[in-house]
């Protein structure tokens, strides 16, 4: 199994590129990583999304596709063929129902395509997906914690993780809540000590209908949001012995 990273090297900032020449579309775009791991950088053509890329290498890119200047594809593709850029995931966004555009986009080598007007639910999943909010931050190890969970305190459900990572864990459930649904959690740690209790939220979900991840079960991945630096040191430590 490949060994974690020591602690500091857990990332705490992801870096967000918005490019689209729209205003309104932008400031939606920005209500949606309200929040203090993320860092958002702003461009309104295809050429200073191409020299924002470039010099602040960004965890994500959300590409709108026709532009002042470059258009988004050409931005793209420019980022794929540059090995400093080309990991960089770039999701275009683009008018629906436009079979052209599409292929311009997938012609491109974008990781992934969203349509305008883009729902809540779409964008969040795209963000989950390509960042691996659950994931990325420490390799995921096989793991099964008892986890309780549950809108209230009053009324907790438990069942068992499948997986656990340094940002959040997955659950073999058919009980699946909707993406972005906020949870009061309890999980408890093989260390001897009382459980962690912190907040987290439903990231994306392994539905019978839309199976995301065909080697996990049906289930939910969840994300913590609001957890201590000491609990957090909790699960990087067992994360690291395991």
């Amino acid at each position: 199994m490949m060994s974690a990273p020591p602690p500091s090297e857990v990332k705490e900032m992801y870096k967000v590129l918005l490019v689209d020449d729209v205003e309104l579309f932008i400031e939606l775009e920005k209500t949606f990583f309200r929040r203090e791991q993320f860092c958002i950088f702003v461009a309104s053509n295809g050429d200073d999304a191409l020299r924002l890329a470039r010099q602040e290498r960004p965890d994500l890119v959300f590409l709108d596709l026709y532009l002042p200047g470059l258009n988004g594809d050409e931005v793209c593709r420019r980022l794929k063929l540059d090995p400093e850029t080309a990991q960089i995931p770039v999701v275009m966004v683009v008018q629906q129902g436009n079979e052209s555009d599409l292929a311009i986009c997938k012609a491109a080598c974008c990781d992934d395509i969203l349509f305008k007007p883009v729902r809540r639910e779409d964008f969040l999943r795209a963000s989950c997906e390509q960042l691996s909010l659950v994931e990325r931050r420490m390799p995921r190890i096989e793991a099964q914690l008892l986890v309780k969970y549950g809108l209230r305190d009053e009324r907790l459900f438990q069942q068992y993780t499948v997986n656990v990572g340094s940002g959040g864990f997955f659950l073999a459930t058919e009980a699946q809540l909707s993406i972005d649904t906020g949870l009061n959690l309890q999980i408890e740690l093989p260390d001897g000590k009382l459980p962690i209790c912190c907040r987290g939220r439903v990231a994306w979900i392994n539905h019978p209908d839309w199976i995301k991840k065909p080697q996990l079960p049906h289930g939910m991945g969840v994300e913590f949001v609001d957890i201590s630096d000491e609990q957090k040191q909790r699960i990087v430590n067992f994360l690291t012995q395991a």
